[in-house]
């Protein structure tokens, strides 16, 4: 069964939500689906906004997901970004694994992840699934 793109975003959430929970952490979600997060996260008594979206594969090891909203009806579409002061990470599943990326490292339009690096060698500016982990940022943010 293919899935619609609000199905699609659900299951999304339901997965980070499962995976911060697996973890042992409280999780909140908002009442009325009016705000911009879809959930918080209690990690170590700090509370973290957490917005989920849906990776899409573009390529062998090559993942991507957009950083932005889109509401509207069949008349018109507004499109907005995210900043700080709305959400602390974006969380997405990659091979069933959740990835939580801090807003501050996605630049606005949206933001790749790869399993695997570049055939051209390029290095700068590419990020690696593996060092956004739920469980690698997590010891990031015990870190700080």
């Amino acid at each position: 069964m293919d899935l619609n793109t609000k199905q699609k975003g659900n299951l999304t959430e339901l997965q980070c939500l499962a995976a911060f929970t697996a973890l042992g952490y409280t999780v909140s979600i908002p009442y009325g689906d009016c705000a911009r997060y879809d959930f918080i996260a209690d990690i170590n008594n700090k509370l973290y906004r957490i917005q989920c979206k849906t990776a899409t594969k573009k390529d062998v090891g090559v993942y991507n997901f957009s950083c932005r909203s889109t509401t509207g009806n069949t008349v018109n579409n507004s499109t907005r970004s995210y900043d700080s002061s709305q959400i602390d990470f974006f969380a997405t599943i990659i091979e069933n694994k959740c990835c939580i990326v801090p807003i501050n490292e996605t630049g606005g339009r949206d933001k790749t992840l790869r399993t695997i690096p570049p055939k051209n060698g390029q290095k700068i500016g590419i990020s690696f699934v593996e060092d956004y982990l739920l469980e690698n940022q997590i010891l990031k943010l015990k870190e700080d």
